[in-house]
């Protein structure tokens, strides 16, 4: 047996030292090998994601005019840049392109809305001239009535004037038939002013008026059209409605449109009767036109009061007339409802607000919502 004794202090010292120095040194170039994964992935990676991030931002911002560069990249992350950058080209390309389009569209727009309402406009003069048309048969007659009855008068008087005068026993008479020619004038004279207001082509204008006020004054030029058709009109108009803001002309061609059509809605019927009557209602107030007719069937009662559309015979009618009131009452802020059954009538229920409505006076394009 072999007893040996060393001493290792030293070795374990030597080792420990070698361990220490390897870790160290470890130390040092994972520190070092850190550093530049840090470095390389900074300046080679992260700085370009940057760019790329403020670029999308960019074009979020629609800042399609900033170019995206990159240096010192990445094969892939360049052909991504540039690919970046086209994108960005043509998406700047398309969206000059929609502006041009919109700017175009814009004025395409403009210049078509002005074409429509100048042939609104023409439109409603024209349905205004169709009515007068309409009118000017009655009227010639109504007037000739009171005319006649003037001539007949002024020879009669003049009959009754003596060289010396006029009799003193007949002084009276004269006055009374003078009186006559006077309220006979009088009437043509109103007669021949309703007709030039409602004929005259002038710039709407809006003020307080008296729907009743309008509607008597209507009734007065088609009540001999009325006469010479047997149709009976029963108005119950009241007296006590509140002014309301319109322009009195337009909203008196929406009456005469109204009669006209109930009068021609009855033609099939031995009592023609037409109703009109005004009231006051929790809006404004209200205009009511109903007739004895042979009724609109429901299938045509949402077309109306679109142009053009017409039930009457060819030669008859070209179907403006509920379209044009109804763009009348649209822009007035107001309401026209209509309720018909076949073989009983039709009534059609006009609303106007009491506050002035904010839109303009003119009518708008005929592009009309179907009511019913």
């Amino acid at each position: 047996m072999l007893d040996l004794q060393l001493n290792l202090d030293a070795v374990d010292h030597e080792v420990a030292n070698m361990k220490l120095r390897v870790l160290l040194v470890t130390g040092v170039e994972i520190a070092l090998i850190s550093l530049f994964i840090i470095y390389f992935t900074r300046r080679f990676l992260a700085r370009p994601i940057d760019k790329l991030i403020e670029g999308t931002k960019a074009i979020s911002q629609m800042e399609l005019d900033k170019p995206l560069d990159i240096e010192d990249s990445s094969e892939e992350l360049d052909e991504l840049a540039r690919s970046f950058d086209v994108m960005r080209d043509r998406l700047r390309t398309a969206v000059g392109e929609i502006n041009q389009f919109t700017e175009n569209l814009e004025s395409k727009v403009e210049e078509r809305t002005r074409q429509l309402q100048a042939a609104q406009k023409k439109l409603l003069h024209t349905d205004r001239l169709a009515s007068l048309g309409q009118l000017s048969a009655s009227v010639a007659h109504e007037i000739n009535n009171p005319i006649s009855g003037v001539l007949n008068l002024s020879m009669l008087l003049q009959r009754m004037l003596k060289e010396d005068g006029i009799p003193p026993n007949r002084i009276e008479e004269f006055r009374k038939y003078l009186t006559q020619v006077t309220n006979e004038t009088s009437r043509v004279g109103r007669i021949v002013s309703d007709l030039l207001a409602f004929s005259r082509r002038s710039k709407p204008q809006r003020s307080p008026a008296d729907l009743s006020r309008i509607v008597r004054t209507t009734l007065s030029l088609v009540q001999h059209k009325m006469k010479l058709s047997n149709v009976a009109v029963e108005a119950r108009l009241a007296e006590d409605l509140p002014a309301v803001p319109c322009d009195a002309s337009q909203i008196q061609q929406v009456v005469l449109n109204l009669l006209l059509n109930a009068a021609e809605a009855t033609q099939s019927r031995s009592d023609r009767l037409v109703s009109v009557s005004t009231a006051r209602v929790e809006e404004g107030v209200a205009l009511t036109v109903s007739d004895n007719g042979e009724g609109i069937p429901a299938e045509n009662l949402a077309k109306i009061f679109d142009p053009f559309f017409t039930t009457k015979p060819e030669g008859k009618g070209v179907g403006l007339g509920l379209a044009v009131s109804y763009g009348i009452i649209q822009v007035h802020g107001g309401e026209i409802e209509v309720k018909s059954t076949v073989g009983q009538g039709t009534t059609f229920t006009v609303t106007l607000p009491r506050e002035p409505h904010p839109q303009s006076a003119e009518p708008p394009p005929l592009a009309l919502a179907r009511k019913g």
